[in-house]
């Protein structure tokens, strides 16, 4: 069977004037089905298999998880969703949307079923008995799934990723199925299927399928190709080096306490960073024109954001938030939302940032990373997007700290304008700014 492809680019969604046949939409789905139903068995099946062979399956399960009650018809929300899997890539919108969807799927399976054969663990509470309709759920239930298949939870990495998948298309029933989703939550707990550690790495997998195929947007991996950059592989293996002693520190603490093993999400926020420093540059951030983030990626990448949030407040907590260059134009830090509505744009350029909250002015990002030159073609947007939001009133240039990435767009756009006869004058006239600025510019070119 030949599978639909999962590269948007040979399949570009439609305008609303042209809407796809759903004919063709549930054709789609229907050959996903077909493959991802007997993949699940198949390699779940596999890993319980596997699992039952060992004789050192442990598991990690607090002392205070004793407390939490068995409610036997919780299993009915818990099997819900099965249903909602194959309802959720019947009712799509676009071919893409479905391939996306089923990319989201393989990738959680592919990436549970991996950790079920490298750690298996296994569920430690004994169920009662049960009759009536729960009974028969559960014996149905306990047919194929073996107490082996733990963390991460496919079950509430599945969850993630349709939950995300619905909540924009339910805008009447939101808080309803916001309330059922919570209920499927609490239901891996009440059914005793799983224990408490299940659940955020289950979590912290759905995000990440959900992160790497978005529902808009360009894939993070798309068109990737290894930088040839050597600042930038620098930067990828310092990255990588981190990724590696905090993921170290997560499986050593785990001997000591499971609580260690939150460490796993920053782990997994360095590896993305290293990935973006590797070559895929700013699209791993997922940030839109409007400055905003996905959901995937807000979550995911917390750890790494606090952490520029840190550097920038270090960095600039002696210095004026911005400082003007000329006519209107100013050059900062990324600002707070009271500082931005001073302005009337930002030009936000700092990637790995997201829009302060409640923002009223002009906003428009132009994602870039940082310590890297930007490409052209970002530089000239970047410009561009200086000279038109001057009519709009004071313009603030700004990324992570105000040092490199805008001081660079502002020193263009100096010299595009003829504000500046050369780079190097440019240079002199933000140092001569009061802000430090490191462009990799001649400074001592003749004017």
């Amino acid at each position: 069977m030949v599978l639909p492809a999962l590269d948007p680019a040979l399949d570009p969604a439609p305008s609303a004037s042209a809407r796809e046949p759903y004919a063709g939409i549930v054709l789609r789905a229907a050959l996903w089905l077909a493959f991802l139903a007997p993949f699940f068995y198949a390699t779940y099946g596999f890993a319980n298999w596997l699992a039952s062979q060992r004789d050192d399956i442990g598991s990690i399960v607090f002392a205070w998880e004793r407390g939490i009650p068995f409610i036997a018809w919780t299993i009915v929300p818990y099997w819900s969703i099965n249903l909602f899997y194959g309802l959720s890539l019947l009712l799509n919108d676009t071919k893409r949307g479905v391939d996306r969807l089923a990319g989201r799927y393989l990738t959680a399976q592919i990436v549970a079923v991996a950790c079920f054969i490298l750690f298996p663990l296994t569920a430690t509470f004994v169920r009662p008995q049960t009759s009536g309709l729960p009974g028969f759920m559960f014996a149905v239930l306990g047919g194929f799934d073996k107490p082996f298949n733990q963390a991460p939870s496919l079950h509430i990495a599945l969850l993630i990723i349709i939950w995300d998948h619905w909540r924009g298309r339910l805008k009447g029933m939101a808080t309803v199925w916001h309330a059922w989703c919570l209920l499927i939550g609490a239901s891996v707990l009440t059914t005793w299927q799983h224990h408490v550690i299940d659940i955020p790495t289950g979590a912290l997998l759905g995000f990440f399928a959900l992160w790497l195929f978005p529902r808009d947007g360009e894939l993070p991996f798309a068109g990737f190709q290894l930088t040839a950059d050597a600042r930038a592989r620098r930067l990828a293996r310092f990255y990588a080096l981190g990724t590696a002693l905090v993921l170290a520190g997560a499986v050593a603490g785990a001997f000591v306490s499971a609580l260690w093993l939150i460490l796993l999400w920053p782990a997994l926020a360095l590896a993305i960073v290293a990935f973006a420093y590797a070559g895929a540059g700013a699209r791993v951030f997922q940030k839109t024109a409007d400055g905003s983030v996905s959901l995937a990626s807000r979550v995911l990448l917390l750890p790494y954001r606090l952490g520029a949030r840190i550097n920038r407040w270090v960095w600039t907590r002696k210095l004026p938030p911005h400082v003007a260059i000329a006519d209107g134009v100013f050059l900062g830090r990324f600002p707070t939302a009271a500082e931005a509505d001073a302005f009337g744009t930002v030009i936000d350029l700092a990637g790995e940032l997201e829009r302060p909250r409640g923002v009223t002015s002009r906003w428009t990002a132009i994602a870039m990373v940082d310590l890297l030159p930007p490409s052209p073609e970002a530089q000239a947007q970047a410009v561009a997007a200086i000279e038109a939001a001057r009519g709009h009133g004071t313009v603030l240039v700004c990324c992570a700290l105000g040092f490199q990435r805008s001081a660079g767009v502002v020193a263009e756009w100096l010299v595009a304008t003829g504000r500046s006869p050369t780079p190097a004058q440019a240079h002199k006239r933000l140092a001569a700014s009061g802000r430090p600025v490191h462009l990799r510019i001649a400074v001592d070119e003749p004017a």
